[in-house]
């Protein structure tokens, strides 16, 4: 009997050993091939700065897409890197939701950027029926196309000097639009709620996030700031835990009541900073740094590459008229958001900065592979499509920065010249 029992279990064993072994094995090397593009990517950029400036999510998206499937097949999407992707994605709305300040952009860049993303969101959804086969596919195709990448944006725009100038402002203010309006626009429209409930269910979700926000204010948060000073430099790191907290819970919350994930994040973001905004700033330029680190060192990385991967290629060069989508949508990205962008370029612009203001605001990209996956999931839309949308995002973040920052550079240099 106990002869019997050990052989049941060695075969056990044996089976568990033979499904397990090859998924760890594709587990690890999806891990270290990960790891090794997230090293590599920043090594591209500096090696190509002195001959032109690409951001860095472009080499990680192009890296994965080299590496992954499409190409090489050296390295394939798991779920644990998807979970760590979507972790990523969280992230880079919360930094996002982190990095507004409303103060500066209230009152014109912010109604202005609002009147421009609805002229936006109207001109996508009317691009997107003449595109799409269906209503459903006009609305993703529609609020793919009226969004704007501001949680990319703003590394770009930090690192160029330009986050606190009039055209850095209105950007933000741009970009806060470009985001959470398209995340309202998700939770409204594709949730899979009527139309009615789905309204009820956000308007609740904003109520309580409000207040969480308003009560944030009113209170001098002493002990949680004292903690904060106490452990910054200490294993407990009481303020990473409660970002993480926050940013778990609204999370948590949004998914539970049927909303996008992404609207909990870029809620959790304005709500810790709030809850810091009296903390010594010396406290917040090192947590600052410490989230910059979890989120641009760590997760972000992997949701950019993980999107390379995931890149259909295939899908996309399957047919020319496929094909022919990427220079079209880049081009309605230009036209639909960009063009009503310009409504929140600064009093008194010259028309470079008014083209840079739309070259920024037309650059897109985390929301169009978030509401493209949406479509993919629930059939919506055809993979084609998808993938030409991603590839718009993704050559709208590497062409537009770069061209808005060149206006920028031009503008510069007149001043400069000796009259």
């Amino acid at each position: 009997m106990a002869s019997s029992r050990a052989v049941a279990v060695a075969l056990d064993y044996s089976s568990f050993n033979a499904v397990e072994v090859p998924l760890m094995q594709g587990l690890s090397t999806s891990l270290v091939v990960i790891a090794l593009l997230a090293v590599a990517a920043p090594l591209a950029v500096r090696s190509l700065d002195r001959v032109v400036k690409v951001p860095l999510v472009v080499f990680e998206i192009v890296l994965g897409i080299l590496l992954g499937p499409s190409v090489l097949g050296w390295v394939q999407s798991v779920q644990f890197t998807d979970t760590l992707a979507d972790f990523g994605l969280a992230m880079l709305f919360f930094v996002a939701g982190n990095e507004i300040d409303f103060a500066l952009i209230r009152g014109r860049p912010a109604s202005r950027a609002g009147l421009g993303w609805l002229i936006s969101l109207a001109a996508g959804i009317g691009a997107g029926l003449l595109l799409g086969p269906s209503v459903e596919a006009a609305v993703i195709i529609g609020v793919a196309l009226c969004s704007t990448a501001l949680g990319t944006l703003l590394p770009i725009l930090r690192d160029a000097g330009q986050s606190r100038t009039p055209v850095g402002i209105a950007v933000t203010a741009l970009g806060a639009i470009g985001e959470f309006g398209p995340l309202v626009a998700i939770s409204l429209f594709l949730s899979g709620k009527q139309l009615g409930p789905a309204t009820g269910v956000l308007l609740g979700f904003v109520v309580l996030t409000g207040l969480a926000v308003f009560l944030a204010s009113r209170s001098r948060h002493r002990f949680l700031h004292a903690q904060v000073t106490r452990t910054l430099h200490t294993s407990s790191q009481f303020a990473v835990r409660s970002i993480m907290f926050i940013l778990t819970v609204l999370v948590v919350l949004s998914m539970t009541l049927g909303l996008d994930m992404l609207l909990g994040a870029f809620a959790a973001g304005i709500l810790w900073k709030v809850v810091i905004a009296r903390a010594p700033e010396q406290d917040r330029l090192v947590i600052e740094a410490k989230v910059d680190a979890i989120a641009f060192g760590f997760l972000v990385p992997i949701f950019f590459i993980d999107t390379g991967i995931d890149f259909d290629l295939g899908a996309l060069t399957a047919s020319p008229l496929t094909l022919a989508l990427v220079p079209l949508l880049l081009l309605l990205l230009l036209v639909i958001r960009g063009l009503p962008s310009m409504l929140a370029a600064p009093k008194g612009s010259s028309f470079a900065e008014k083209r840079a203001v739309a070259l920024f605001g037309a650059t897109g990209l985390p929301i169009i592979v978030a509401v493209t996956g949406i479509g993919q999931d629930t059939g919506i839309i055809p993979n084609g499509i998808a993938s030409a949308l991603v590839g718009a995002g993704m050559l709208s973040v590497l062409l537009f920065p770069m061209l808005a920052l060149r206006q920028r550079g031009r503008k510069a240099a007149r001043i400069q010249e000796p009259a």
